[in-house]
Parts: C-alpha cells; sequence; structure tokens
C-alpha cells in the first residue's frame, strides 16, 4: 500500500490533529464539523494527505488551527496556546481520524461525505478505548451502509417501480419509502403489515427487504 508519507511520521499527524479539534472545540469554541469543513476547504488537509513536511510534523496542532482561520479570515485572534491537551473526546475524534485516512488512503473531504465529526463523536464512548482497527472495520462498515443499496431498494428497481409509484401501490408515503432506502428509518423495525404489503407488490420474501449485518 503506497502512502503519502512514512508511518514514523504518523503519530505526530495523529496528535497533532488531535490537538487542532481540542484547541478548535473547547479553546475557540467552534463546531466541530464547522472546523472541519474549514480545515477541507482551506486546502489544509489536502496538504496533510499529499505528506508536505511541514504540515506533516513541521507545526502543532494549535499552529494548524491558526493558519486554518487565518485563511479562512474567519478569526484573526486566538485564545492562549496550550502547552498540553487533555485527552478529550474531540482530541480522540482528530487523532483517530488521522490514522483511518493514513491507513485507508480515503481523503478527508471523502470521509466527511459519508461521516459526520459529531457522528464520530457519537463513536467515543465505545470505541476510545479500543484498537485503530476496530475503529476502522467500524467506520467502513458505517460507509459501506450508506454506499450499498439496500434490499428494498434492489427489490424496486428490479421490478421498475419508481419509489411513487411503490408507495401508493403500499399507501405509504414517498418519504418513508426514501427514509428505509436510504436507511434512515430501519426496515427490520416496519410494521408487520407494511413489510408484508411491500413483499406481496414487489413478489418477494419480507426476508428479502430486511438489512442484516456483515
Amino acid at each position: 500500500m503506497i502512502v503519502a508519507y512514512d508511518e514514523q511520521y504518523l503519530d505526530d499527524v495523529m496528535k497533532n490533529l488531535g490537538e487542532a479539534m481540542d484547541y478548535a472545540v473547547n479553546y475557540c469554541k467552534i463546531d466541530i464539523d464547522s472546523f472541519m469543513d474549514l480545515f477541507i476547504s482551506t486546502e489544509f488537509a489536502e496538504k496533510i494527505e499529499k505528506g508536505i513536511p511541514k504540515y506533516v510534523s513541521g507545526i502543532s496542532g494549535t499552529e494548524l488551527v491558526m493558519e486554518v482561520f487565518l485563511k479562512a479570515n474567519s478569526m484573526s485572534e486566538f485564545p492562549r496556546c496550550q502547552i498540553e491537551y487533555d485527552y478529550s473526546q474531540e482530541y480522540w475524534c482528530g487523532w483517530i481520524l488521522a490514522y483511518y485516512q493514513w491507513y485507508t488512503r480515503r481523503s478527508f473531504k471523502e470521509i466527511k461525505k459519508y461521516i459526520t465529526m459529531k457522528e464520530i463523536v457519537k463513536l467515543y464512548p465505545t470505541l476510545h478505548e479500543a484498537s485503530e482497527m476496530k475503529f476502522i472495520d467500524t467506520l467502513n462498515a458505517i460507509i459501506r451502509k450508506k454506499t450499498f443499496s439496500t434490499h428494498l431498494q434492489l427489490q424496486r428497481k428490479i421490478r421498475g417501480f419508481s419509489q411513487r409509484e411503490l408507495a401508493e401501490k403500499v399507501g405509504i408515503s414517498v418519504r418513508t419509502l426514501q427514509q428505509y432506502e436510504i436507511r434512515a428509518k430501519d426496515i427490520n423495525k416496519a410494521a408487520g403489515i407494511t413489510l408484508l404489503l411491500l413483499s406481496n407488490v414487489l413478489g418477494c420474501r419480507i426476508e428479502d427487504l430486511l438489512e442484516y449485518d456483515d
């Protein structure tokens, strides 16, 4: 696997991105997803992805935040720099995200398409003491669920129904059908009568509509 920078620098990047998230959220008082958006839009994320030495190990996380804000013209005065940072949930988010990006070679921008920083924060209680590989497996599973078609969507397309046509035949709203298809609602918890009607209209078994973990 070809990576942008050698593994010997990975610890620096993880610590710096952890420090950056902690400083941005807990000291500069900016929303964690808003900072992530700025980090990506100002192209500092790309500089790390490309392994540019200054941003891999040449500046601290605090200095990275300052450069991001200055380029984005969103802040010109900053809270006092910290010497040490607590291992907060925000620190962990930046720390583990840096590892995930390095290991998978997905860009930060691509990762952000599938999961928000707030969603990563929610993983902190169960994963912050787990191995890095456990996080990778968890995040990959989340991305697979968001990118793979649901069984309902596959069955609908096989039968040639539009979402509106199927919703009308079953007697549910188009919005509800859409939520099942994008996994915003868990079809495994749908009312039995809804599952029965869907399976009848689609000519499949109820089991063919349910979602199962890998």
